[in-house]
């Protein structure tokens, strides 16, 4: 691959970092993404209610179309100090590769069909694959947090079963292949009790004392190794003021499991827990604010083993694994999906995040053959 066409992918990805996108608040970057794919001739190129920015590259037969997402959003605030530095071969800046640079690896894919139409002689400036079909590019929102996948979702219920596989960016974790979607319920469990003064009215029940010891009895719940699973209090919400007993806090709580049995079990004893810790002065409510659903395809699906193959071919010993992404959804549905990483990097959601670019030509190479592979006979047949 040209050594220009990875250049310009880094100066885009810094590019959309600059531009902030909170869960919720992706409207500017989705915007920025939309002018690009306008000024790059995709076809149908549109944004939905939600801001999912999409665009068509036409192919050449009408084999099922493959759907190539990365999401928007990050894990910063609005403040967030964006600035990116550089050292030796590194980018840092928080959102960089997560998920900036998959975003900017969806044009760099438009880049790559025009170089090669550009050799065998096509018009650049109206794009075209030589694939026998569609590709769909697709920019969306809320995989981040309490976004709940509300992007993917829409992606998902737009497609449903017609592609021949939804491939999920990610710009960081090259090496890994994520067929598997890692199951997660979110929930918001208030206390709320009459309240006082810390020392009129010494002795009545504190809502935040009483989510404390919720989150002791939470945490003492037994939680098996195999398969793996997980209970994290995350946020802490509550109180007035130093002298007054809380009439109100609450938490933010996350399950996960890899198995949608022990998760579901888990979060029976979760429910159980809290409809036990109503008392005639304490009443505990709970809410889901997020429901990730368990998915997966078999490792030795036609999809896992090409991208198995499209990893050895760059020299990258592939991992098979599971994770929390975007292809949660059309794994959940039963569709053929993989969550593919697009270099090497680290600090992931703080605010030293950083990306390797010695390894992004090898992440595109993968990208580009597994696009390809897709639309073989081989993988259509398997």
């Amino acid at each position: 691959m040209e050594s220009n066409i990875i250049s310009d992918i880094v100066n885009l990805a810094v590019a959309i970092q600059q531009i902030p996108a909170p869960t919720f608040s992706e409207e500017q970057r989705a915007t920025f993404v939309h002018k690009r794919f306008l000024n790059e001739h995709l076809l149908d190129v549109s944004v939905d209610e939600i801001w999912n920015v999409y665009g068509r590259i036409p192919g050449l037969g009408d084999m099922p179309p493959v759907v190539i997402s990365a999401h928007l959003d990050t894990v910063f605030p609005q403040s967030i100090d964006l600035k990116v530095s550089y050292v030796e071969d590194r980018i840092f800046g928080p959102g960089i590769g997560d998920n900036s640079l998959g975003v900017a690896s969806l044009i760099g894919l438009i880049w790559h069909l025009k170089r090669r139409a550009s050799r065998r002689g096509r018009e650049v400036n109206h794009i075209s694959s030589h694939l026998p079909g569609d590709i769909w590019l697709v920019a969306n929102v809320g995989e981040e947090g309490l976004g709940d996948l509300v992007g993917m979702r829409a992606v998902v219920d737009r497609f449903a079963n017609r592609p021949a596989a939804y491939i999920v960016l990610e710009g960081m974790a090259l090496g890994q292949i994520y067929h598997r979607g890692l199951g997660v319920r979110r929930y918001q469990i208030t206390a709320k009790t009459p309240g006082g003064h810390s020392w009129v009215d010494y002795g009545r029940p504190s809502a935040i004392h009483e989510i404390a010891a919720l989150i002791n009895r939470l945490t003492s719940l037994p939680i098996p190794d195999e398969p793996r699973t997980a209970l994290n209090v995350g946020i802490i919400h509550g109180g007035t003021s130093v002298n007054t007993i809380a009439p109100e806090a609450s938490i933010e709580l996350d399950l996960r499991s890899e198995s949608a049995h022990s998760l579901s079990s888990l979060v029976s004893q979760v429910e159980m827990v809290v409809s036990e810790s109503n008392l005639p002065e304490v009443k505990f409510s709970i809410e889901v604010i997020g429901d990730r659903p368990v998915g997966e395809i078999s490792s030795d699906h036609p999809l896992i083993r090409l991208a198995k193959h499209s990893l050895e071919d760059v020299g990258i010993s592939p991992y098979i694994n599971i994770g929390s992404t975007d292809a949660n959804i059309p794994l959940s549905r039963g569709l053929p999906a993989v969550c593919l990483g697009m270099t090497t990097g680290g600090g992931a959601h703080t605010v030293n995040e950083y990306i390797s670019l010695g390894s992004l030509e090898q992440g595109m190479k993968q990208l580009i053959s597994v696009v390809e592979g897709i639309f073989t006979t081989s993988y259509s047949a398997a």
